[in-house]
């Protein structure tokens, strides 16, 4: 992000509000991404209480964090101040982009103030990219659960690699997440555990809304592009009547079985034998005697085949196995699991359900097991 300083500049404050209309008019194929949405013009952002001038002139890029289907996030610093940011720069390149790019910024400039949605400072455009920035994260937690994961193999780490009370608090704050777009009349559509983020303070949040849709009537009718090994069955094979937020309470349910188990619980490697078992197999369950029985019953409840038996959030949250762990302390835990391997958490490459990327050797000592 350095480089001439003749280039033009557009930045985004934090208290941006976009226009919806402008927006939906990109998702029907009209209008174009500089001029759709209504934004002020300015070089200032407030990360805290401080406000900063950013330009990309002034910061330096110091490793890649992540990328996805379109766009990669960095960490960067901004040098007048050394305030540390993380940026996802977009390419809208296509139409396609454009509206995911809408999508995501208006969603986090709506969830701003939500504890469990990762938080937005502001956004420049600058060429033919554009620039979110955002809070600093830790993990995302495909990564986490495999460092947890790799510990236990090693005899470093607890048993159950990743304890029961540390699911619940993941558990409770994206189902808090999920809610909190409910009532903004969003549905998310990509949960999954790379979308969800988490720190060495234990805190977790839920990211990335670049697919994420507006409910009619509590209802989604668009079959948005997502990842599809963990749609719900009626996403997978779309009803004339669409459907509702119970199709991101069974993400949830697979997102937590991974977590829990260390195993996508589809077979991996070939989608149609994936999507074969998620219609044909009996919903998966928990190793019996590993965790407790309430979150069995989450997870049975969940992974309901007929999304007319699922809990919906509210429901959800008042279940047994939230409300047992909503204050639990987890941050000794996940910073031990996260400092085993600080370069795996922030490895670019993108993982798969199933898959068990290599990672460095953990640390002796074993992590505590949060209570």
């Amino acid at each position: 992000m350095s480089g001439n300083r003749n280039r033009p500049r557009i930045v985004i404050k934090p208290d941006i509000r976009l226009d919806t209309s402008a927006a939906n008019s990109v998702a029907g194929g009209g209008g174009n991404l500089v001029a759709a949405p209504n934004l002020d013009r300015s070089t200032q952002i407030k990360v805290g209480e401080q406000v900063i001038e950013i330009d990309p002139d002034n910061v330096t890029v110091i490793k890649e964090l992540g990328h996805g289907a379109y766009g990669i996030v960095e960490l960067i610093q901004h040098e007048p101040s050394g305030v540390k940011l993380a940026v996802k720069k977009i390419r809208a390149s296509n139409l396609q982009d454009e509206t995911r790019l809408l999508r995501d910024m208006e969603v986090l400039v709506k969830s701003r103030g939500c504890p469990t949605i990762v938080e937005f400072y502001g956004a420049i455009f600058w060429e033919s990219d554009v620039y979110l920035f955002m809070e600093i994260m830790d993990s995302s937690l495909d990564k986490f659960y495999r460092l947890a994961y790799a510990m236990a193999a090693a005899g470093t780490g607890t048993s159950p690699a990743v304890p029961e009370a540390v699911i619940g608090r993941i558990a409770g704050s994206v189902v808090s997440a999920l809610h909190y777009l409910y009532t903004l009349k969003v549905i998310h559509r990509d949960v999954k555990p790379s979308n969800i983020l988490i720190n060495r303070t234990g805190i977790v949040k839920l990211c990335d809304f670049g697919i994420s849709g507006y409910l009619v009537n509590s209802v989604a009718m668009t079959n948005e592009a997502g990842c599809k090994p963990y749609m719900a069955p009626e996403r997978l094979r779309p009803r004339p009547q669409g459907y509702d937020i119970k199709s991101d309470v069974w993400s949830l349910g697979l997102t937590l079985f991974e977590i829990a188990t260390g195993a996508f619980p589809y077979p991996h490697g070939n989608l149609f034998e994936q999507l074969k078992s998620i219609f044909q197999d009996p919903p998966p369950k928990l190793p019996a005697n590993r965790y407790s029985p309430e979150f069995e019953d989450f997870i049975v409840r969940c992974l309901e085949k007929e999304y007319q038996n699922r809990p919906n959030y509210l429901q959800l949250l008042e279940l047994p196995f939230i409300k047992t762990y909503a204050d639990a302390d987890i941050a000794d835990f996940t910073r031990v699991v996260l400092d085993s391997a600080p370069e795996q958490c922030n490895s670019a490459s993108p993982s798969s359900p199933g898959k068990q990327p290599s990672v460095a050797t953990p640390p002796t000592g074993s992590p505590p097991v949060p209570t």
